[in-house]
């Protein structure tokens, strides 16, 4: 039995493995309004007030499970439904407040909001505007802030609440695609679509349609399924029917050499470079920082370059990433690089698929998975990046000045370009990782505590090749275009 975090997590996961498994047996059409039925099946609820309520949550999991709203073109959705628990108002006067005589916190709101009976204060939430100016007025901190745990969590503010039905609400034009909000929500009230339905669709007609489907796993697989080896997940996945598992870390060998040159060649004129790598970095810059579009280097992020590869090698393949990162199934929609990998699948997905086939991971005989280099594989954490171009400048004997600064996290990644901004930067390479601890810490993992990066090394000193280059020495990439323009 697997062990999951949170009731939020194991919910998910049986929607996406009831899902899988009717795809897989071809009746998902004709049975997936049972899945509610099928997972809560009462008489008892086994989180809500009702089993009624929670099957009809459970229906729209369903839903966004099988792809949900293609026309929206957000990959991470509201559950209307599910959010209803949050406290409505964010700011309340607590048992605290002494009913003193100063009344700072009535005289510090802008919008007289706050109104005193018996010397006690309380709040007009009709008027109130959640600018917590009371708060910070008031000495004795009688004034509480519930704020809601995806508006907390959100970097670019893309959350606000209606005001008419007060459930969360999310701007595609501030939203990143990170799926922060989705980890934090405390009742799964927020998720992303899922790819799964139609890569299993893919994987049954294969055949027929004469496709090769390639399995390309992030090198953050590494800290996922701790009960088996890596080469016993290799073989699982090609259970499910993919042609080859090729790793995302050659990828990132290929890029490394890439943006390596592309450094040299271009800081003299940048003065700063950011890293591609990161598609919800990359948001970031371009819906926080658009003045610093131009310096995000040109090159296309690891998913992208093996994808690119083994199309090149094997014109009749169709590529799955597979990896922790909901922001991947947004990457591949963009303009410029749409085309290259056809599906994204996350490590959660991947997990559900594994067991609606009754594949068993610890039953399966080890295979081999040796595609890249050691710094191609600790690019799943954050500062592997900066290592890998330092060893390539280092082997080619590069003449440039070269000054990273790694971000482990949003925060970190804003406070470095806020200090770009001025002019204040000590350094002129911006390695930005979204996620706390880089690609190991991604919203689609399977275990969202705390990760060792010396499992991610650990994992690098099993490849056989130690260098970039020696991993890709029998590959021909002059003629792969890994050039990319993020103004499109």
């Amino acid at each position: 039995m697997r062990k999951f975090e949170s009731n939020v997590q194991l919910i998910k996961y049986e929607v996406l493995r009831e899902v899988a498994r009717f795809a897989m047996e071809g009746t998902l059409e004709e049975n997936y309004e049972k899945i509610p039925e099928i997972i809560i099946k009462g008489p008892k609820p086994r989180t809500r007030c009702c089993i009624y309520k929670e099957r009809a949550i459970m229906i729209d999991r369903v839903k966004l499970a099988m792809g949900g709203d293609r026309n929206n073109p957000n990959i991470i959705e509201i559950l209307e439904i599910a959010c209803d628990e949050c406290p409505i108002n964010r700011f309340t006067i607590t048992e605290a407040c002494r009913g003193c005589l100063a009344h700072r916190c009535s005289e510090a709101c802008p919008v007289g909001a706050i109104f005193h009976v018996g010397q006690r204060a309380y709040i007009n939430q009709e008027k109130c505007i959640e600018c917590g100016r009371c708060r910070d007025a008031c000495q004795y901190n009688a004034v509480s802030d519930v704020l809601r745990p995806c508006r907390g969590a959100c970097p670019t503010k893309a959350l606000t609440i209606d005001t008419d039905n007060r459930k969360a609400v999310i701007d595609n034009e501030k939203c990143i695609q990170c799926g922060v909000c989705v980890i934090q929500c405390p009742f799964g009230a927020i998720m992303d679509k899922s790819y799964i339905v139609d890569v299993i669709e893919l994987l049954k007609t294969k055949e027929e349609k004469d496709v090769h489907v390639y399995a390309v796993i992030a090198p953050a697989i590494a800290s996922q399924f701790t009960e088996a080896k890596i080469g016993q997940v290799v073989t699982a996945i090609k259970k499910l029917g993919f042609h080859d598992v090729v790793e995302a870390a050659l990828g990132a060998d290929i890029v490394t050499l890439h943006e390596t040159h592309e450094f040299a060649e271009t800081i003299e004129d940048k003065k700063v470079m950011t890293s591609s790598c990161c598609p919800a970095f990359v948001s970031y810059i371009k819906k926080c920082y658009p003045e610093f579009l131009d310096k995000v280097s040109t090159s296309v992020s690891p998913m992208i370059a093996i994808s690119k590869l083994i199309k090149k090698i094997d014109p009749c393949a169709k590529v799955v990433f597979i990896g922790p990162c909901m922001a991947k199934k947004a990457e591949i929609q963009e303009p410029d690089v749409k085309g290259n990998t056809d599906y994204v699948l996350t490590f959660e997905e991947l997990c559900a698929m594994i067991d609606a086939a009754d594949v068993d991971i610890k039953e399966c005989r080890e295979d081999v998975l040796n595609n890249a280099s050691f710094f191609g594989r600790i690019f799943a954490r954050t500062g592997g990046l900066t290592e890998a171009i330092k060893h390539v400048i280092k082997e080619e004997h590069i003449e440039t000045d070269f000054k990273p600064i790694s971000c482990d996290g949003i925060a970190e990644c804003d406070k470095a370009l806020k200090i770009a901004k001025v002019g204040r930067l000590q350094g002129n390479f911006i390695e930005g990782m979204a996620c706390k601890g880089g690609c190991i810490g991604g919203a689609a993992s399977l275990h969202h505590g705390p990760k060792d990066k010396r499992e991610v090394d650990n994992y690098g000193n099993l490849a056989i090749e130690k260098g970039v280059k020696d991993a890709l020495r029998i590959f021909d990439i002059d003629k792969i275009d890994l050039h990319r323009d993020h103004k499109k």
